[in-house]
C-alpha cells in the first residue's frame, strides 16, 4: 500500500483550505493501490490555519530537538507536527506502506525542498516533519515532483 497526502488526493486540507489535486496520485487511489493521509490534521490542526515554516534546520532537526516549527504569528505549534507526523507514521506502519507520496514544500511533508523560516517564500533543501520521520524508519518518501517513479507504479499494478 503507498500513502500519499491528502491534498494531492483534492482534499482542501492545506493551510489556505486548498488541495493540490495530482492526476496521477488519484489514479492511484482509484486503483485502491493508496490512502491519503493529512499529517498535520492527524497531529490536531483545523483547516484552514496559518502557514506555519521550520525555524533553524529541517524535519530532522524539529525530531532531534534542534529546530522548532512555528506559524505566521510566531506561535510554536512544533508539537502537533511531531504528533502529526507520528500519528502519520503508526497509520503507516498499520497499512504496511512501503513507499508514501507527500506535498514538496511542506513543513510537514516536504521531501527534498522546505520554506527556510523566514515566511519571504524562499526554499531551501530539506525535509519536513512527516517526511524525516518517514525515512528515519525506513519507508520510501517521493514527493509529487516524482512523476516518474509514480507513473512507474501506477503502470506496474
Amino acid at each position: 500500500m503507498i500513502l500519499v497526502s491528502s491534498c494531492l488526493a483534492g482534499h482542501k486540507v492545506r493551510y489556505d483550505a486548498s488541495d493540490c489535486y495530482n492526476n496521477s496520485i488519484a489514479q492511484l487511489l482509484q486503483q485502491q493501490l493508496a490512502i491519503s493521509v493529512c499529517p498535520e490534521l492527524l497531529g490536531g490542526f483545523s483547516t484552514p490555519r496559518e502557514p506555519a515554516e521550520i525555524v533553524g534546520g529541517n524535519g530532522d532537526d524539529v525530531l532531534n530537538g534542534r529546530a522548532k516549527v512555528y506559524d505566521a504569528s510566531g506561535n510554536d505549534v512544533t508539537d502537533l507536527y511531531i504528533t502529526g507526523a507520528e500519528e502519520a507514521l503508526k497509520k503507516a506502519k498499520e497499512l504496511s506502506a512501503s513507499i508514501v507520496i507527500l506535498k514538496e514544500n511542506s513543513p510537514s511533508c516536504g521531501s527534498g525542498k522546505i520554506y527556510d523560516g523566514s515566511f519571504s517564500g524562499r526554499k531551501v533543501e530539506g525535509t519536513g516533519v512527516t517526511a524525516a520521520l518517514f525515512k528515519q524508519n525506513g519507508i520510501k518518501v517521493l514527493s509529487e515532483k516524482n512523476l516518474d517513479e509514480i507513473n512507474h507504479l501506477l503502470q506496474s499494478n
